[in-house]
């Protein structure tokens, strides 16, 4: 059976959020409903029918997202549901080649989603690109080493969120081109990261801000809510939960970290922040801070030629690859891609391939934290060329490692 697909039009958005509200086993606050609803772009929707009724959907915000070297329009893909009622029947697989065609009929090369489950999404070409760590950080051994960066300059101002919201915005827009996956935000984004109703909160408490700054400005901010508590004995047990924390430089990031980790009440932090997050060379006692992996960014390659070609690289290469992929059969063929530090060039060929490789594989590998060298060790791609992998791994290498920051 056959399930026809279409953009939903304003009208037909009630049917289309209790998708997926049911879906996710959601229940949100009518606020929070309207303030998705905001962020929906209609045009980008699309839902598929049985009859009248909506049994799945799927979404795209249009996004201007860093990659090594640039920025670029990227499909960012959200709302991905289907009734239960409608499982296995096709329903999803025709939502997410729909939604590919059109991606690529828009002009955009790449597109990223967060995986509300893992299993998903490699099926159809989108492979894990970016990691964050969620760690508790024990406030009471959080002494940075010898040397932390310094500037008798700055100073912290303690403000509500929501009236130094400009000056939050324009520090981000300055920094969010440092780190591949990081992306601009609309004005409707910012709105539901500074939510503070009641039921925004779930039981942390409101949200706070500290600003870093210095006689020209905002250097920096942290966000963060403090779930109060003292144990059986009285004494504070306060947790830190650190929403974000942005910086335009080492000096205004070192103040701010030790203004969360030195929060009067607090005994713990918590925070999700790239595997790189320059706090862990700052602890001295790094055993302190206990983290847990988990997968963040996913990124499919919607053109495998344009979307190489648009980013930078690490190191100069020289491979033809050869692509498996059959959700887009229109990059299921041999690439030669040529790069150097100062561009790039992918064009179809007819040569044999020095690798043979999913296009799940390059979307891993393409904001700089791919796992090529260990798909190659698992069996998972073909090197037909001694050292081809391990040359076109160093090439799509990026530092600072991606990270998206903020679900969308």
């Amino acid at each position: 059976m056959t399930y026809p697909i279409r953009p939903i039009d304003e009208s037909e958005w009630p049917a289309f959020a209790r998708v997926n509200e049911e879906a996710f086993g959601w229940t949100p606050h009518p606020k929070q409903a309207e303030r998705f609803k905001a962020q929906t772009e209609f045009d980008r929707t699309l839902a598929a029918f049985d009859g009248e009724q909506i049994v799945g959907v799927t979404g795209v915000f249009s996004l201007t997202m860093t990659v090594p070297g640039r920025q670029l329009p990227v499909a960012g893909v959200t709302a991905v549901s289907v009734l239960a009622s409608h499982r296995r029947r096709g329903v999803l697989s025709s939502l997410m080649r729909r939604q590919l065609a059109d991606i690529r009929e828009r002009g955009e090369s790449v597109a990223a989603l967060y995986a509300s489950e893992a299993l998903i999404y490699g099926r159809y070409g989108y492979g894990r690109a970016a990691a964050e760590l969620s760690f508790k950080v024990d406030t009471h051994r959080s002494a940075f080493v010898p040397g932390a960066p310094q500037d008798p300059s700055l100073r912290l101002r303690v403000a509500k969120p929501a009236d130094v919201r400009p000056e939050l915005e324009t520090l981000f827009a300055a920094v969010v081109a440092r780190r591949p996956g990081r992306y601009e935000r609309k004005p409707e984004f910012w709105t539901s990261v500074l939510a503070d109703e009641e039921y925004d909160q779930h039981g942390a408490g409101s949200l706070r801000t500290v600003l870093a700054e210095d006689d020209g400005g905002v250097r920096g901010y942290a966000l963060f809510r403090i779930k109060s508590s003292w144990d059986e004995t009285g004494v504070p047990d306060g947790t830190l939960k650190l929403q974000e924390l942005e910086a335009a430089d080492p000096a205004a990031y070192a103040l701010l970290w030790r203004s969360v980790l030195d929060r009067d009440l607090v005994s713990t932090v918590e925070a999700g922040r790239p595997v790189d997050d320059p706090v862990i060379a700052l602890l001295a006692d790094q055993r302190r801070l206990r983290a847990r992996w988990a997968d963040e960014l996913w990124v499919r390659l919607v053109e495998v030629d344009k979307a190489l070609t648009e980013r930078a690289y690490a190191a100069p290469v020289d491979v033809v690859i050869e692509v498996e992929d059959d959700v887009c059969p229109w990059n299921a063929r041999r690439w030669r891609l040529t790069a150097d530090l100062t561009g790039a060039e992918c064009k179809p060929v007819e040569e044999e391939p020095d690798v043979t490789l999913p296009v799940a594989a390059l979307g891993s590998a393409y904001l700089g934290d791919g796992m090529l060298g260990e798909r190659l060790d698992a069996g998972l791609l073909r090197e037909h060329s001694s050292g081809a992998v391990r040359r076109l791994a160093t090439a799509m290498s990026w530092s600072p490692k991606p990270w998206a920051g903020l679900t969308f």
